[in-house]
């Protein structure tokens, strides 16, 4: 194992990229004003979005958090043994509040925890109190975009490399998308290195709609909120009231798809222009791909990864790959 810095009395923050400082209302613009209209899915969460989904997470029908968290309890043991990990550089991609980590301290030890976010400030609070909880454990906040680039600081020294990517968010992505995020954690990796990545399964319709469509109206709300951080950003004048939460499976795509439905006949203005949505007219924020053991498998190995092991819950909603380099 590489030394590490001696003093860890408190974490370090390291801000690798800049946030992108790209007015971003032009690009919202041109989506909302195209023939199908659409939203970037990021903008869904702000303070209020990110808090109305930490709810979505314990509602009854929102499988996927509870469902991770009983494979990884159930089989971390095994997953530490597949790979030596001990002793890790533990990278926890999109972090966010650092929640899901901290369950795998005591058996993956690891001697630095690297927190990775868009953000430093996303993470600061709550490195800083784990900080205090372990000081055993160097941490060290990283803030980067790593969407389009993942290149970790030179003060990550701890080896092997954990990397740690849970909750399905790799279904965020579009297929290309999503082979180009793991090259960039594959570019990353020694041979050593070892990636845990959480995949949600294909599954029959209704189970899938009701995750995304739940009888509380939370997730409508959720959805909804993105035209409250959409008129701030872009200067538009959407009543979220008039539009109407669609959560549907596309089993062509295997995606869920979040849309927001006009209820009526109407126009949304900005400063130098409107765009009128006839009532049904749609407007996507959201996709969601779903996998199968198979297919997830042979995404790996198109970015130079394999599998070692993988694990999933009774029912096979959901699954928690072990991956390494291929050779």
């Amino acid at each position: 194992m590489s030394s590490a810095r001696t003093d860890k009395s408190s974490p370090a923050f390291i801000q690798t990229a800049a946030r992108d400082e790209e007015d971003p209302a032009p690009s919202l613009i041109r989506g909302i004003d195209s023939p199908q209209a659409s939203i970037p899915p990021w903008f869904l969460y702000d303070l209020i979005g990110s808090r109305l989904f930490d709810v979505i997470t314990v509602l009854p029908n929102y499988y996927p958090t509870r469902t991770e968290a009983q494979i990884v309890a159930t089989n971390l043991q095994a997953m530490c043994g597949a790979r030596d990990v001990s002793g890790a550089a533990l990278i926890d991609l999109g972090a966010a509040s650092c929640a899901k980590a901290p369950p795998l301290f005591d058996a993956v030890r690891p001697a630095q925890y690297v927190p990775v976010d868009i953000s430093v400030e996303f993470l600061r609070d709550a490195v800083t109190k784990l900080q205090t909880e372990h000081p055993e454990i160097e941490m060290i906040g990283v803030g980067t975009d790593f969407s389009k680039e993942l290149v970790l600081p030179a003060e990550v020294t701890a080896t092997p490399r954990l990397f740690f990517y849970p909750g399905s968010s790799i279904g965020n992505y579009d297929p290309p998308e999503a082979r180009g995020f793991l090259k960039r954690v594959r570019r990353q990796m020694d041979d050593d290195a070892t990636l845990w990545i959480g995949v949600d399964l294909v599954k029959d319709t209704e189970t899938l709609e009701r995750a995304y469509d739940d009888d509380l109206g939370v997730t409508a709300a959720f959805n909804r909120n993105i035209l409250r951080n959409v008129n701030r950003v872009a200067g538009t004048d959407f009543r979220p009231a008039e539009w109407r939460h669609v959560a549907l499976y596309n089993e062509a795509a295997h995606r869920i798809e979040m849309h927001l439905e006009a209820r009526r006949d109407l126009a949304v203005t900005w400063k130098t222009g409107e765009r009128r949505f006839a009532a049904g007219e749609r407007i996507h924020t959201e996709s969601s791909y779903k996998f199968t053991l198979e297919s997830f498998d042979a995404m790996l190995r198109q970015a130079g990864l394999s599998t070692v092991d993988v694990w999933t819950d009774p029912q096979r909603w959901f699954a928690m790959f072990v991956v390494a380099p291929s050779t």
